[in-house]
């Protein structure tokens, strides 16, 4: 799977536009005419072609936002716009997935990334080491309605600190989804050592999801 990134340097001059609805009908239309070129690109395995031009439309709408095109999960391809739960951006993906059209057996659309259906089948590329999520261990406490985590993986003792920073916190994104995660979790915590009854991710999801009532 790819992962999320910004938009290509050098940013695109954002475009300006009257209000965050209007920006969102404004993308549509350029999708709908950019999506042969997309549709391509992905075909041909080199979805690089388009990120250029993908990007300058999504910064059309806020430069801050950021984007993905994925595997998607109910459909081939997802296309994925997200505020990173910044509530400056949030009326922006908020207007654009409300004007997406509908989904077929082609493209899925979201405005947050989505949790994958098994995070322990994921393996991570950090520098020269491949990092399996299903190495993952972790403490979960609940307090007050969130969760506060110590996230432990044995390969952390060979990253430097910004990796290991990312590999604290990726796999509970891809575990809850951004979302979730955003809303649920409390104090995280890198982990140096294995700490005592931990769980593994599938176990964490089952556990943030049942405070909140969702399905398992």
């Amino acid at each position: 799977m790819s992962w999320f990134r910004r938009r290509t340097e050098p940013e695109p001059e954002p475009v300006h536009l009257p209000n965050p609805a209007e920006a969102a009908v404004a993308f549509w239309q350029e999708w709908f005419e950019l999506l042969p070129t997309v549709s391509a690109a992905l075909g041909d395995g080199e979805p690089y072609r388009v990120e250029g031009d993908l990007g300058a439309m999504v910064a059309a709408m806020h430069p801050d936002l950021e984007f993905s095109l994925e595997r998607g999960h109910r459909a081939i391809y997802a296309l994925v716009i997200t505020s990173r739960e910044d509530p400056r951006l949030r009326p922006y993906t908020d207007a654009w997935i409300e004007a997406a059209p509908s989904e077929d057996m082609i493209w899925e659309y979201h405005d947050s990334v989505p949790p994958v259906p098994d995070p322990t089948l994921v393996t991570i590329n950090v520098g020269p080491r491949r990092m399996r999520l299903a190495d993952v261990r972790l403490v979960a406490q609940v307090s007050f309605g969130l969760v506060d985590v110590a996230v432990y993986h044995p390969e952390f003792a060979h990253l430097d600190d910004k990796a290991r920073q990312t590999m604290t916190f990726l796999p509970l994104d891809v575990t809850l989804g951004e979302r979730l995660a955003g809303e649920r979790l409390g104090r995280v915590e890198t982990a140096s050592a294995e700490p005592e009854g931990t769980i593994d991710l599938l176990e964490f999801r089952e556990l943030v999801r049942a405070m909140v009532g969702e399905p398992t």
